[in-house]
């Protein structure tokens, strides 16, 4: 399988455990760093759907979406010390970086 293939699995299979993982109670409300996890999980989510309902395709404002969303993970992330919520997060994160390279 080729890279962009096996990043397409990727995508599809984090996108599947995504759907099916609760949001973390301890992230609702919580702004860890300054970083509305709510919001970022919408947009993320909004973007590797709308990705994988068009063909692998994303126009150019998605994109900008995908690097900002990756750009506030990673100033959440070292906040964050919950296991599960350091998951969930870590998942965003693989998601909206396999939907930009893929």
């Amino acid at each position: 399988m080729s890279g962009a293939g096996e990043r397409e699995v990727t995508l599809a299979r984090l996108w599947q455990e995504h759907l099916g993982t609760p949001f973390p109670t301890g992230l609702r409300g919580s702004e860890p760093a300054g970083i509305d996890v709510v919001l970022l999980d919408a947009a993320i989510a909004g973007c590797v759907s709308t990705r994988q309902n068009n063909g692998g395709f994303l126009d150019a404002e998605r994109h900008r979406i995908l690097r900002d969303c990756i750009a506030d993970v990673d100033r959440a992330l070292p906040v964050i010390t919950d296991t599960e919520e350091l998951g969930y997060c870590r998942r965003l994160h693989r998601m909206a970086t396999s939907a930009l390279l893929s």
